[in-house]
């Protein structure tokens, strides 16, 4: 069950020899970035294996349960002070817990017993519940960064095992393998209190933040390396546990990202953009990927330094959503909220009729397409701040 990636060593002969697609050699066909070194994800066995859909199969466990309750907080965004950051850190944790407890029908006024409601199975929260968001340069990002496994991810799965639920959430991360990395993760905690999975963000959507960049390390700032560390099938990563198969996200805006996860298998996807997953996008990627999503985001969040109380949280507000489209469970407001819904997933796992795509005529233009900026950045520079990113992504843009 436990999805955390491997450190396998994965040479790049390995996944040159399993990259090949039928057909496409005739093309002439390069890889997707022709500066870069590493090749297409496999699709058939060896080192570079992708556990991916066939015939409409795709790998699982047995489930526990024929159908599960899941709750989505949209928490406010408060910051860690770097100067006062135990304190703080613990004070956004206490509030985290609360909410945790709250979605269970537990409360500590009630004396911490369950009162009213279901148990839930799987609780989700965006993507900074624990640390909210500033733009801190490296030196501040890596003080508020935590490791994985650490005292705070032991506070969340205390009450992950007190409940016998997995819950899932976003963080900046320290890893000792990636040393002057900050990683933008999402966790998945188990009912045993450990954690099943640490997903990578993939990518961070490249100029959309005007002249500057987020400098917390994502797969594609560092592809290279990280293939070669964990292998192609953790670049895309799917916790395949006992309630579902689930993949988390904090890349907003990318259906190719989400119709690719849904390919490798995934039933429950969370989309945790802070600032940016809502109702309306959970719709549309829950329809186009026949997958069940989860829009978690931000709620209005008074006094966190330097944004007003309103930034990034949305009217359209969190969903669970069906792979229909139809929202199963809606907040329609902006404020501190808990969305709860029941999702048949034995019965979408036995009916479940995914997309079927012609890829024989995809390949071709997904092979040959050349982005305007190629991975590995951080490989080539590690940038101190938003403005370093930003300037490092601009000279990445100008190279032909």
């Amino acid at each position: 069950m436990k999805q955390t990636p491997s450190r396998r060593a994965v040479s790049r002969r390995d996944l040159l020899a399993g990259a090949g697609v039928a057909g496409l050699g005739a093309l002439g066909a390069r890889p997707v970035w022709a500066a870069g070194n590493t090749s297409v994800a496999a699709t058939g066995g060896g080192a570079g294996a992708v556990s991916v859909m066939k015939n409409g199969a795709y790998d699982t466990v047995p489930l526990r349960q024929q159908a599960i309750n899941v709750s989505a907080l949209q928490s406010r965004l408060m910051s860690v002070d770097v100067k006062n950051r135990d304190a703080t850190m613990k004070r956004n944790l206490v509030h985290v817990v609360k909410l945790i407890d709250y979605a269970q029908g537990s409360a500590p006024e009630w004396g911490g017993e369950r009162r009213w409601g279901a148990s839930q199975d799987l609780i989700c929260m965006h993507e900074f519940p624990i640390q909210g968001w500033q733009p801190w340069n490296r030196a501040e990002l890596q003080k508020i960064a935590f490791d994985l496994p650490g005292p705070e991810s032991a506070v969340i799965g205390e009450r992950a095992k007190h409940y016998g639920c997995y819950i899932a959430f976003g963080c900046y991360a320290r890893d000792r393998d990636w040393p002057n990395h900050v990683i933008n993760m999402s966790v998945i905690i188990g009912p045993d209190g450990n954690i099943v999975s640490k997903q990578w963000k993939a990518r961070n959507i490249l100029g959309a933040f005007g002249g500057i960049g987020l400098i917390g390390t994502t797969v594609y700032d560092v592809l290279d390396r990280y293939v070669e560390m964990y292998g192609w099938d953790a670049t895309l990563p799917v916790a395949r546990t006992d309630i579902g198969n689930i993949a988390m996200t904090a890349v907003g805006l990318e259906p190719m990202l989400y119709q690719a996860l849904a390919l490798k298998g995934a039933e429950i996807l969370i989309l945790t953009v802070t600032g940016a997953s809502n109702s309306e996008q959970a719709m549309q990627t829950a329809r186009a990927t026949r997958t069940y999503c989860v829009g978690v985001g931000n709620s209005v969040s008074p006094d966190n330094p330097g944004f007003a109380e309103a930034v990034g949280a949305r009217d359209e507000g969190t969903a669970i959503v069906d792979p229909r489209g139809t929202p199963l469970a809606k907040s329609a407001n902006h404020h501190e909220d808990i969305v709860s819904a029941r999702v048949p997933i034995g019965d979408f796992r036995k009916t479940r009729s995914p997309a079927e795509y012609p890829m024989a005529l995809l390949l071709p233009v997904f092979q040959q397409y050349v982005p305007s900026v190629k991975p590995n950045g951080f490989l080539e520079e590690l940038p101190n701040d938003y403005q370093e990113a930003g300037a490092l992504l601009k000279r990445r843009a100008a190279r032909k």
